[in-house]
């Protein structure tokens, strides 16, 4: 789902003073001890404030543009879609109180409960419609567009090959909201949770290009929280919702979201009692502070259907080659690198499908951690193919978005390229918006991206290379075979049989090798105690609306 945050490297001190100054966490609440509790207005009251940290400004907080887990981190909690998903990840009621499924599984009828936007117009079916429209509109660039591609007409209209009266989304009424599929899609209710599939507000919208850019009147929403104030690079202040149909049911008032971009300082701030919570999907637990959250058994460690992964530029002239790929891919000690480095038990990846996924629990066999003996056959193979006689010959930019992490990640598997293989590795570094700019524009030649399960599908991780114009693609790699595979998946109902469409698509990607694959995520944080009910799911998403502060 997800392009991972950035991480800017500041001085402790400096990012330190600012957050806590911009949060509202200073002054006589910043003396206070993690388990204090105690909200300074009400004696014997529990603060119903939450404090989290992210590592960066939301680059953009428009459901139908968000690519990234920081903005999505936001946007699931202040936007509210037909459905939600549980921590089992199935479907259940939200905006939609119930719908009716056609007995072909093709046709969905969605009947919206009584529900309005935070400026008191009620919540209708004409701004899902409108919004989804919105988002398959090609001139709107929205790069998550491909997933509203199982609705009739919905691809051909993002292509630019068909109408957009031709895409099978019609509001009968405000309350009824009709929706039919090119073919029955097992997941097409999860997928309807998904921020990209969240209502705006025609009214307030339409026409206004900026109406996403800042809090205030024209930051219209209609979930368990408002956006109440937004410092850009600075804080984000969410309020609950009154008007929410479920507010009831919604704990906290509050929810005060520094930007941190130090992972050191982020610890800091935790260990101090300045935030409450510290991971996925916020700011990540540092490296080095893995082993003492061990150590005091505070630190908590989930299956996490995402993966880690390096992309290549396939146009590019060395890593355009596949062999080269292939070596780069086969060269890396996963093992080592998760005891040694990242120490949060990840699993290597052999794959591009996460074990967390259901149906892809087992290994497939594409190819062999830490396999240095193919690696120098790839190798010897591409060289071949490119007319180089010496590995020296070879230099390689491996690029990330500035981080800690990322940096001793690139930093391990720089010295086992140079060692194992003979080739130079130059490591580049970039602020987050800048770094995707790069990718988006083949400006590199390897470069490390996250990628999160959008539903629990594989289809989620091998859909968005099925063209090199899809907007989270970004190695220029396409296969015609492997796009007709994913056809084929989209309209067999047998599960197994699916599965292995699936299977044989992903054995072709990883006989090209436009990504390497290195880890499996798992979900790392820690909470204080008085926190209840805030562990992310599976796809790494955390309902604030139902977390609990206790005493």
């Amino acid at each position: 789902m997800n392009k991972n945050k950035k991480f800017l490297l500041l001085t402790v001190l400096a990012v330190f003073s600012l957050v806590l100054a911009a949060c509202g966490f200073g002054g006589d609440s910043s003396e206070k001890s993690k388990d204090d509790g105690k909200d300074s207005g009400s004696s014997g009251t529990a603060s119903k404030d939450l404090n989290l940290v992210v590592a960066s400004e939301p680059p953009s907080l428009h459901p139908q543009l968000a690519t990234d887990s920081t903005s999505s981190a936001v946007l699931i909690n202040i936007f509210e879609g037909l459905t939600r998903t549980d921590k089992e990840g199935k479907s259940t009621p939200a905006m939609a109180e119930k719908w009716d499924v056609s007995e072909d599984g093709l046709t969905y009828t969605f009947h919206l409960r009584d529900a309005k936007w935070t400026n008191g117009d009620p919540v209708v079916a004409g701004d899902f419609e409108y919004a989804w429209k919105w988002a398959l509109n090609p001139e709107n660039l929205s790069e998550y567009a491909s997933v509203f591609y199982p609705i009739k007409g919905a691809e051909a209209y993002n292509l630019g090959e068909g109408a957009v009266d031709d895409v099978a989304i019609k509001a009968e009424d405000d309350k009824t909201l009709v929706v039919t599929l090119a073919n029955p899609t097992a997941y097409f209710l999860e997928l309807t949770a998904f921020k990209t599939y969240a209502p705006v507000n025609q009214k307030v919208v339409e026409g206004n290009d900026e109406w996403y850019t800042d809090a205030g009147e024209n930051y219209v929403t209609n979930g368990p929280f408002v956006l109440d104030t937004w410092k850009h690079s600075d804080s984000i202040v969410l309020k609950k919702n009154t008007d929410y149909w479920d507010a009831a049911n919604v704990d906290l008032e509050t929810v005060n979201i520094g930007m941190v971009e130090n992972e050191a300082t982020a610890v800091t701030m935790f260990k101090n009692g300045e935030i409450d919570y510290l991971g996925s999907p916020y700011q990540t637990v540092a490296l080095d502070a893995i082993d003492g959250f061990k150590t005091d058994g505070s630190l908590q460690i989930e299956d996490y259907a995402a993966i880690y992964w390096y992309k290549f530029n396939t146009k590019d002239k060395i890593t355009g080659n596949a062999n080269i790929r292939k070596a780069l891919t086969l060269a890396i000690d996963r093992q080592s690198l998760i005891d040694n480095v990242t120490k949060g038990e990840q699993k290597p990846a052999l794959g591009m499908v996460p074990s967390a996924i259901s149906g892809f629990e087992e290994d497939r066999g594409y190819y062999k951690d830490n396999d240095i003996e193919g690696a120098k056959a790839a190798l010897e193979a591409g060289m071949k193919e490119l007319g180089i006689s010496d590995p020296k010959e070879i230099s390689i930019n491996l690029s990330f978005n500035t981080s800690e992490g990322h940096a001793a990640i690139a930093q391990f598997i720089q010295e086992g390229w140079s060692k194992n293989l003979g080739i130079s590795v130059n490591l580049d570094n970039s602020e987050w918006q800048v770094y995707l700019e790069k990718l988006n524009q083949l400006d590199y030649q390897v470069g490390r991206m996250g990628w999160i399960a959008d539903y629990n599908d594989a289809y989620t991780f091998l859909e968005m290379y099925d063209t090199a114009a899809n907007g989270n693609n970004d190695t220029g790699w396409e296969n015609s075979q492997y796009k007709d595979l994913l056809k084929q998946s989209i309209s067999e109902i047998d599960t197994a049989k699916r599965s292995e469409i699936l299977k044989q698509a992903e054995a072709i990607a990883m006989t090209e090798f436009p990504v390497g694959p290195i880890y499996y995520y798992t979900n790392l944080y820690v909470k204080d105690d008085k926190v209840q009910n805030m562990s992310p799911d599976r796809i790494g998403i955390i309902q604030l609306k139902d977390v609990k502060i206790t005493e």
